[in-house]
């Protein structure tokens, strides 16, 4: 298999690393040339400074892009219209409807499109996803999360709710199994033209909720999310992968074997392209880009936002 990158920046290049540690890594394409020939020279593959020269010139089965959220409508098209597999650093676009067009675009052209919701992959999700669907502490009914740490470098054309709490968003989702029918946030700005801060609520059938709680203002790194059942009280660490379940008399530490969400991302994405699992993760990122627009409105007209999503 052979697999290119498109974009070098703070976060393509872990895709560079695990890609090239997995061993499928073939082209990176970035329009800095500079940045572009080091990644090639450091990787042993091929380089590009252009999105039509790598498509007319590798030959390669899927592709990586890991560039600035504004960009990704575009770039995936040329893939997708190429009949490429595609995996697009989250979130698929920054407005619904070019996600949307993304999304059935791959399905006509009959092409993997995965979106970068990495969370999903850490091993400590995965465990309370299997402790929620066994029902092993009753019924599921409310997730919080917190989301802090300064704004990472690199982060401009976007907010905090498309850059971060969409990260979130999808987690709720997943660990309820469906979409949110209202979405009520505040959000607000410090210093610059995008919100910097936000507490969002998601409303699920059955009185279920999640609060996400997200902020660029907070000076230490924060990682952590609960889940609220009938029988106890699910609580994990992003960052040590730990779980702690919290009953009436009682508190259990689960251990994780700490593995890297990223490496377990692009292993899914292979896994996909070699008809391993079927991927419908592009319609769900489409609603989660639906969700923090709507988190958005919300927030700028102080009302609730009822939601119909796929």
């Amino acid at each position: 298999m052979r697999i290119a990158l498109v974009g070098t920046g703070s976060w393509g290049k872990n895709h560079a690393r695990i890609l090239s540690k997995l061993g499928v890594l073939c082209a990176v394409c970035d329009s800095d040339n500079i940045r572009c020939a080091e990644f090639a020279k450091k990787y042993s593959v091929n380089q590009y400074n252009t999105i039509n020269k790598l498509i007319e010139s590798e030959e390669f089965d899927g592709v990586v892009i890991a560039t600035p959220t504004t960009t990704h409508y575009s770039i995936a098209s040329d893939f997708i219209k190429a009949k490429k597999h595609v995996f697009v650093e989250k979130p698929i676009t920054t407005e619904s409807n070019k996600g949307q067009i993304l999304a059935d675009m791959a399905a006509k052209n009959n092409t993997i499109l995965m979106c970068g919701y990495v969370e999903r992959f850490n091993p400590a999700v995965t465990l309370v996803k299997s402790l929620l669907d066994e029902k092993k502490y009753g019924d599921l009914l409310m997730l919080e999360f917190h989301r802090e740490n300064r704004r990472p470098a690199g982060t401009k054309n976007v907010g905090i709710i498309h850059d971060t709490s969409v990260h979130d968003i999808d987690t709720a989702n997943w660990l309820f199994g469906q979409m949110p029918l209202l979405v009520f946030a505040r959000a607000g700005i410090l210093d610059d033209i995008h919100e910097e801060y936000a507490s969002i609520m998601l409303g699920y059938e059955g009185n279920k909720t999640a609060i996400i709680s997200s902020n660029w203002v907070t000076p230490k790194k924060l990682r952590t999310f609960s889940a609220v059942c009938t029988d106890a009280i699910i609580s994990s660490d992003y960052i040590t992968q730990e779980v702690k379940i919290k009953s009436t008399d009682t508190t259990e530490t689960l251990k994780n074997h700490i593995q890297e969400p990223l490496f377990l991302e692009m292993k899914y994405f292979m896994e996909c392209i070699m008809g391993n699992h079927i991927s419908t993760q592009s319609q769900q990122a489409v609603n989660v880009t639906k969700i923090a627009e709507a988190a958005l409105l919300s927030s700028q007209k102080g009302v609730p936002i009822y939601l119909e999503l796929k």
